[in-house]
């Protein structure tokens, strides 16, 4: 099984440790394209800091953010697992994961980023912003900028697993699964159920994919299938149901129901 996670707007970055180096990410086929689209990144906030706010889609209390682009390739770096903050991670708690459950986390889960394409947990980065729905003067928009490097990337990540995809949809317009990709991945919803209705609620959704995922890298079930999925998330506790694909191409659907959204 291979989980797609968006990556988290909130980061820690940080207070120590070597910088970033590009040659020892995974993934080492997107070394060239994370070169020329941080050197986009470092040059823009280096010499035009306000249109990198704008173009970043930053606020005044945020020029620190600008900043800190400036120097990402000097920048103190940790693992992912560490530098990625947020409601989703929060609950994921990549970083407290021990034993074959951090190796699971790490064989298992790919996080899609707008700066590096791919990243494993343990992939070693600095904290940085900018987000998939950018678009980088010199560049254009990220997500165009990934769409055909990952289209060889993440089927060769992927190997005959089924693909579970978590991502937000600014992170899935970066690589879309056709053919005999699109036959085994599925997307999984979580949805709020309230008098009959049921309604997305952003903060909670992002929780409980976060809390769904590390139960399942506790778990270490093989989930070879969407109906097996549905199987140990409804074992693990969950209301979860799968709608199949409409039509050829389309994905899979598992819906995990909620009945209760925590305040916190």
């Amino acid at each position: 099984m291979l989980i797609l996670l968006p990556p988290s707007e909130g980061k820690t970055a940080p207070e120590g440790g070597a910088p970033v180096d590009l040659d020892a990410l995974s993934s080492p086929e997107l070394t060239g394209d994370r070169v020329d689209l941080l050197a986009a990144l470092v040059r823009l906030c280096r010499t035009a800091p306000e249109q990198a706010a704008t173009a970043l889609g930053l606020g005044p209390t945020q020029a620190a953010d600008v900043e800190r682009n400036a120097v990402l390739p000097h920048a103190p770096a940790a693992p992912a697992r560490e530098v990625y903050s947020g409601v989703l991670y929060d609950a994921l708690g990549l970083r407290s994961l021990r034993g074959g459950t951090a190796r699971r986390a790490d064989a298992s889960l790919l996080i899609i980023s707008g700066l590096w394409g791919l990243l494993r947990p343990s992939d070693v980065i600095p904290a940085y912003r900018l987000g998939g729905g950018v678009s980088l003067p010199g560049v254009g928009p990220v997500a165009a900028f990934w769409r055909r490097p990952l289209a060889k990337s993440l089927p060769a990540a992927a190997g005959d697993e089924l693909i579970v995809d978590l991502r937000s949809s600014t992170y899935a317009s970066f690589w879309r699964p056709a053919g005999d990709l699109a036959a085994r991945t599925v997307v999984v919803r979580v949805l709020h159920e309230h008098d009959g209705r049921r309604t997305v609620v952003s903060h909670h959704n992002k929780a409980t994919k976060g809390r769904i995922v590390r139960r399942l890298l506790q778990d270490g079930a093989n989930v070879a299938t969407p109906k097996r999925l549905v199987t140990v998330l409804t074992r693990l506790g969950w209301t979860a149901e799968l709608t199949p694909p409409s039509a050829p191409g389309r994905l899979a659907t598992v819906d995990v129901v909620v009945t209760e959204v925590p305040t916190s």
